[in-house]
């Protein structure tokens, strides 16, 4: 048996317009709770990020989240857990990552109940390094998923290595990436893809083949893919609702006998699960140590131990630039938070603390690549959030109590942030 086990990765900025997430909502998300209502045998893995989770809310496009809880509540979908405001793991502080990862799970929670049981968990971009494992292990996920790039030994179709931190252990998953990308960039039809399945089998008794991808290349990024081929995919892996024999007749009187034979052979070679389901099918293989990398990074970039490329590229100065000022905004949070000690500061510093969460989305990073994204308006969103952190904070630490000294050497570390930004912003008009 051949099991096919997907992951669907639904996120949007906290940056991004209620116009256009309607778009995505009406193009990609909607459709897709469509075919997976219409082919109860599909099995999906899905990370719902809670920035979107409160942004559909926010919107009005409660029908998604209900739509997704519905599913869940049925079996034919799990939730993964993973950062709320998608940001890249390794490269933040490890009180940052843990913190993350509890707003993600508080957010997904409260819209979806106990629908919301996540075992597994996605770091985003499937960046990764050896740091970010113990809040991970931590708050008791089961499994990690990452980019195949990440496997540093024979690669994993009949057994589920396993990662370990501090003498604690979680599975490790990695995704096909040849695979997943080439269904992200429409260079498969189903049938292929069905075939791609079965010539990975080979004497194999039993295997299975991870893909994951971000969700709206269905319907957003690939006008009507979750029709021409996710649901395409389905029917092919659907079984028969009766004796062969029986459908056959019936299907042929309708001239559709060569696509019920296909199948029906199929669905006897192919079961699509959810990631956790492999758990419970495939025995444990070795303990090994992923390589630092992301769904993105390619072997030249690991090479050159460029990792986290779309994100912090070391030829980047914008990169370094926004790097610098979010550490910048960080420490001054922290001070806020620590310092407070009367109603004025404090509500300052819960603002910069709320301000810093979302400030640390990945997607200024992603669209600072120039490999080859480039957008200075989303750049400078981004780096407004941060100033928007900064004044609260600073604000925050000058109305409390603390010693003279101290508010100057915080004042000067905004004055230090203000160099950066101006820099940065000279970086967005001659690029």
């Amino acid at each position: 048996m051949i099991y096919w086990a997907q992951l669907l990765h639904f996120y949007q900025p906290p940056t991004q317009a209620p116009s256009m997430l309607k778009k995505i909502c009406d193009e990609s998300y909607r459709p897709l709770l469509q075919v997976f209502e219409e082919h109860p045998s599909a099995r999906v893995t899905i990370n719902l990020n809670g920035v979107l989770t409160d942004m559909l809310v926010d919107c009005g496009h409660t029908d998604v989240i209900e739509g997704f809880r519905g599913l869940a509540e049925k079996g034919q979908l799990e939730c993964t857990g993973t950062g709320k405001y998608h940001p890249i793991l390794p490269l933040i502080p490890q009180e940052e990552v843990k913190r993350q990862i509890e707003l993600n799970t508080q957010t997904n929670r409260r819209f979806f109940g106990k629908a919301y049981t996540p075992q597994g968990f996605f770091p985003p971009e499937m960046c990764y390094s050896q740091d970010i494992l113990q809040p991970i292990i931590e708050s008791g996920y089961r499994w990690i998923v990452l980019s195949g790039i990440a496997c540093p030994a024979e690669w994993p179709m009949d057994k589920i290595y396993r990662v370990e931190c501090d003498g604690r252990e979680t599975a490790v998953f990695f995704r096909d990436d040849v695979l997943s990308n080439r269904i992200s960039f429409q260079d498969l039809a189903a049938k292929q893809f069905i075939a791609h399945l079965e010539e990975w089998q080979g004497e194999r008794e039993n295997i299975y083949v991870v893909t994951a991808m971000d969700a709206e290349t269905y319907g957003h990024h690939i006008q009507d893919w979750e029709r021409t081929f996710l649901a395409r995919v389905y029917e092919e892996l659907e079984a028969p609702a009766g004796p062969l024999e029986e459908v056959t007749q019936a299907k042929a009187l309708a001239g559709q006998h060569a696509a019920l034979l296909t199948n029906g052979e199929a669905a006897g070679k192919i079961q699509m699960v959810t990631i956790s389901r492999l758990l419970d099918l495939f025995p444990q293989g070795q303990t090994l140590e992923p390589r630092p990398s992301s769904w993105s990074t390619t072997a030249d970039d690991m090479q050159a131990g460029n990792y986290y490329p779309l994100w912090q590229d070391r030829s980047n100065e914008v990169h370094r630039l926004q790097w610098e000022h979010l550490g910048i905004c960080i420490g001054l949070v922290n001070k806020a938070l620590e310092c407070a000690d009367n109603e004025e500061s404090r509500q300052s510093a819960t603002i910069a603390r709320g301000l810093l969460d979302r400030a640390e989305h990945s997607c200024q990073r992603w669209w600072a690549s120039n490999r080859p994204m480039w957008d200075i308006n989303l750049i400078h969103m981004g780096l407004l959030d941060q100033l928007r952190t900064i004044v609260n904070a600073y604000r925050a630490i000058s109305k409390s109590g603390s010693p003279d000294l101290t508010k100057r050497e915080y004042y000067y570390r905004t004055v230090a942030a203000r160099d950066i930004r101006n820099k940065l912003e000279d970086r967005l008009f001659v690029q």
